[in-house]
């Protein structure tokens, strides 16, 4: 098998795997006082510990949780409540249509059923958000604004966005700021406390650690109302029971992932480059979606930490359009051949529609239905992208038959 969807979920890291084991044959709930309990808790909080200190946080700001898309909602729902609570005017959420579908659709339930005023920022065709976009959308009526939710990393594309520099222009309106930075967590020097966030979205599966556990970053003088009650176990924002064995995995695979990061930047964006330069003379009317490869990205003036500073690309997504194909027809078709990838396609009730991230990008129709992306990771190598080149150009002239007949 190839595997080229690790933006999807990755591999578990062996030492993901060590702390997990270490914590299967025990039983313990972390907030019970016996023994048992005040082991399990020691391990929790050691993980906070350990979190906090890969993403540039204190372990106070760490709120564990089911996973990506539970953290997701907690902020974005949790800040508007709060905010309209304190003021009913601040109805108004600012964010941009390339979301992942964890903040979009919950933006469009709070539209439905809060009542929410959705103010879109314009996207640029590299998938990026300007500063002053921001700017433009709260000078008028800041006191009408609950919250600013901008993603730091596109799933789809792999644009990297200013987040810093949004948080900062969201502060001088006194407007929090929430960023969903799941995809970009693994591979770039994200730093909460130096973005000046109020809110930070994490997940361990994107990074080598397991399927269902994730953390919300969250400002200790930031109100966030709770989504869910019971024991009120983190912060009284989440409550349930913390899975202690998943929670030892992504501590331990947040702990490697940033040791490793300087150096899987370079490897990545190598392998990514040299995919990109093989997809494009395989297929010479291919379309590479988000910013160039021109050498101003990020494989330029790398810094004392071997990444950039401003970095405009993830080092392991390349997407691609490719003219006269249905991407899903791709994708089967490359699965076919041992190939995994995406497609940038979601479906809805079995009708493929074209990426929502390309629509918002300026892509037409017809072109955002033939995307796949190809994400790399920490077991990526020469060999799988030599696998994608070789099987690339009979897949796209069979689709294009396809689509003809």
């Amino acid at each position: 098998m190839t595997y080229l969807d690790h933006a999807a979920t990755t591999p578990l890291h062996p030492e993901a795997i060590a702390a997990m084991s270490a914590q299967f044959g025990l039983v313990g709930n972390a907030n019970s006082l016996h023994g048992p309990g005040r082991a399990a808790r020691r391990v929790v909080e050691e993980s906070r510990e350990a979190v906090a200190a890969a993403f540039g946080a204190r372990p106070s700001h760490v709120v564990f949780t089911g996973g990506g898309t539970e953290a997701d909602n907690l902020a974005v729902k949790g800040l508007f409540w709060a905010r309209r609570e304190q003021d009913p005017r601040r109805v108004r959420i600012v964010a941009a249509r390339i979301e992942h579908h964890a903040v979009l659709d919950t933006l469009f339930w709070l539209e439905q059923h809060e009542g929410a005023e959705l103010t879109w920022l314009p996207v640029e065709p590299d998938g990026s958000v300007r500063p002053e976009s921001l700017e433009a959308a709260l000078a008028p009526s800041p006191e009408t604004v609950a919250l600013v939710t901008v993603m730091w990393a596109n799933n789809e594309v792999g644009t990297v966005l200013p987040v810093p520099e949004l948080a900062a222009i969201a502060h001088r309106y006194d407007v929090p700021m929430h960023s969903d930075a799941i995809q970009a967590a693994g591979h770039l020097p994200v730093d909460f406390t130096a973005s000046g966030l109020d809110a930070m979205t994490i997940t361990g599966h994107k990074l080598g650690g397991p399927i269902g556990v994730g953390a919300l970053l969250l400002g200790r003088e930031v109100r966030l109302t709770a989504l869910q009650h019971g024991g009120g176990q983190e912060r009284d924002v989440r409550s349930g029971t913390l899975d202690t064995p998943a929670i030892a995995g992504f501590a331990a695979a947040a702990t490697a992932a940033k040791a490793d990061r300087a150096a899987e930047f370079k490897r990545l964006s190598a392998l990514r480059d040299r995919l990109i330069a093989g997809v494009l003379a395989a297929v010479p009317d291919a379309v590479l979606s988000g910013p160039p490869i021109d050498g101003a990205g990020p494989g330029a003036a790398l810094g004392a930490a071997g990444t950039p500073a401003v970095p405009d690309r993830l080092p392991g997504i390349a997407h691609f359009c490719f003219p006269g194909c249905e991407g899903d027809s791709l994708l089967l078709l490359l699965d076919a051949r041992g190939i995994s990838c995406s497609t940038g396609s979601a479906c809805s009730a079995g009708i493929a529609q074209p990426s929502h991230v390309l629509l918002a990008m300026g892509a037409g129709e017809d072109l955002a239905r033939g995307s796949l992306r190809f994400s790399l990771g920490r077991t990526s190598t020469d060999a799988d992208v030599d696998a994608l080149l070789e099987a690339l150009p009979a897949v796209v002239t069979r689709a294009r038959a396809a689509g003809l007949s």
